[in-house]
């Protein structure tokens, strides 16, 4: 299984990274977690602009999702086109919020397209994956996921505040990647983003291998990010996710 953070900027696009997309790779098959805004472009840097196999879609906020429309451009209007439905996992009201972003009607929407299946915590089989997927605490609906592959596992968690499920989620996983919005200040929001020695406390309750801090909001500085992961109890290697990164679990 390999891993390629194609995007992993917080809340917008940064000058150095797209919004959140990442892709998993096994046996030839080509998984996405997440297609967040400007993540489309530098996703062809990585695999062939026809050969995303399945995707898998957090939540609907516009950064871990808005480039699903552009794609939809591309399966429905390209020289080659149309091509095979894409299967596409994501909260129940998919369908209607994104055919509602890419300015068409309700039906037939993005499903000439996209095969969507409404996403609910447990586990489901994605090509030669195995993904379990669990709520999150963010104010709309939200899942991490955990894909396992020939005995290794990333765990994702999407948006969320600090999460007990996240924890279950990611025991014992090689990969951690979670989210690290805020710095670690007083008056932080509850039930929203984390910090990075909240990522950390949740690494280290979770006992995963290699914590990667994501969702990195360009505003703020890397620097400290690390400082703040420093502090949450983890002991196992931490790193700030960085675009066109490539992680090899053999």
């Amino acid at each position: 299984m390999k891993l390629t953070i194609v995007g992993c900027s917080g809340s917008f696009p940064g000058p150095d990274s797209p919004a959140s997309c990442y892709l998993l790779e096994a046996e030839g098959f080509r998984l996405l977690l997440d297609f967040g805004n400007g993540s489309l472009g530098a996703l062809q840097r990585h695999i062939g602009l026809y050969d995303v196999d399945a995707i898998c879609l957090s939540h609907l906020h516009a950064d871990h999702c808005l480039d699903l429309c552009s794609y939809h451009v591309v399966r429905t209007y390209a020289p080659c086109a149309p091509l095979p439905r894409v299967p596409v996992y994501a909260p129940d009201d998919a369908p209607r919020r994104l055919a509602a972003a890419y300015g068409m009607d309700d039906e037939p929407g993005l499903e000439t397209a996209f095969d969507f299946t409404a996403l609910a915590p447990g586990v489901f089989s994605v090509g030669p994956f195995e993904v379990t997927a669990a709520l999150m605490n963010h104010p709309i609906e939200t899942y991490g996921f955990r894909v396992s592959h020939g005995g290794r596992s990333v765990a994702y968690s999407g948006d969320t505040g600090e999460c007990p499920e996240l924890v279950k989620l990611a025991a014992g996983a090689d990969i951690l990647l979670c989210e690290a919005s805020l710095l670690d200040r007083p008056g932080i929001p509850a039930g929203l983003h984390m910090t990075g020695r909240q990522a950390a406390e949740h690494a280290a309750r979770a006992g995963a291998g290699t914590l990667v801090l994501t969702h990195l909001v360009p505003w703020n500085d890397k620097g400290e990010v690390l400082d703040d992961a420093s502090r949450g109890g983890y002991e196992g290697r931490v790193e700030l996710a960085r675009s066109g990164a490539v992680y090899d679990l053999r």
